[in-house]
């Protein structure tokens, strides 16, 4: 007798492990997708600052001149570090030389070059309004003739990422979605075993709050579980990527990779106990015949 009743209390019993692991996988799915995002992301911003922009200086501009714009261009927010490239005139003429050949320059021509300096902006300035307000700032420097930078790359690249981003945010909804609505069955899945227990408690007379405050306590656990596995998952992914893909390794995304963790977790956390708590209310409305 007592066999059978703990076969039958085995039967009763939720697979939470199976929940865990069931939510965890979803997480995964989701997280994998930000992931990729995030690369996505960095790859977009280095492209962004490869984007040359071109400061054609004055003639006559000394060493000491040249020294104090690099100085300036260093203090200014917009200015990616370690971009500064300084072309002299003479060194303009070799370069188109080599490229063209000897005729492309006659040597009773006078160098039609100027000196000129180029560096990079930071990502977060790779806009159209704001490479030309950096343009009208620079022309009214002393040392400086003109400001050039690809005006029709700017706009394009500027329309492909809008585009791409709201791409990307339909999937991330998407995604989203059906993270939900496949961890809401399995907290159903899981908390079917437990359906008349829980109606029995109330006909016995025990309140909803008292009922359900176990069942999301086990939920918001079991969520911060499943959202801790699947970060787990990723980190050992990234560190994997970051070994046998040398062409991702200068992609730093570990402040990224910080905060997609922490959003895994709250995900978890959050759709498990909402699932737990719609679960629970429902069985707590139905009528017990309605449970076989």
């Amino acid at each position: 007798m007592s066999s059978a009743n703990d076969k039958s209390n085995k039967r009763a019993k939720p697979n939470y492990l199976y929940a865990v692991i069931s939510v965890a996988s979803v997480l995964l799915l989701v997280g994998f997708f930000g992931l990729v995002i995030l690369y996505a992301q960095r790859v977009v911003q280095l492209y962004k600052e490869r984007v040359n922009v071109l400061i054609e200086l004055k003639e006559g501009v000394d060493e000491a001149s040249r020294e104090q714009l690099a100085g300036y261009l260093g203090q200014m927010p917009y200015f990616k570090a370690g971009s500064l490239t300084y072309v002299s005139k003479a060194e303009a003429a070799e370069q188109m030389r080599e490229t063209f050949g000897e005729d492309f320059l006659r040597l009773d021509m006078p160098n039609p070059f100027y000196d000129v300096v180029t560096f990079n902006v930071r990502a977060s300035y790779m806009h159209a309004d704001s490479l030309s307000a950096i343009r009208q700032a620079l022309r009214g420097h002393e040392a400086i003739n003109d400001v050039f930078y690809q005006e029709n790359l700017v706009t394009k690249v500027g329309g492909n990422i809008r585009k791409i981003g709201y791409i990307a945010l339909a999937t991330a909804l998407f995604f989203i979605f059906v993270a939900i609505t496949l961890i809401h069955y399995t907290v159903r899945l899981a908390l079917y075993a437990n359906r008349f227990l829980i109606k029995n408690m109330e006909l016995v007379g025990a309140s909803w709050e008292f009922i359900s405050r176990p069942y999301l306590y086990r939920a918001i656990q079991h969520g911060a579980l499943s959202g801790a596995i699947a970060s787990g998952v990723l980190l050992l992914l990234t560190v994997w990527i970051q070994r046998n893909l040398p062409e991702l390794q200068t992609l730093n995304i570990q402040t990224g990779m910080g905060l997609l963790a922490m959003i895994l977790i709250v995900l978890g956390i959050l759709i498990n106990t909402w699932s737990t708590y719609i679960v629970v209310k429902k069985y707590l409305t139905m009528r017990v015949d309605d449970m076989y």
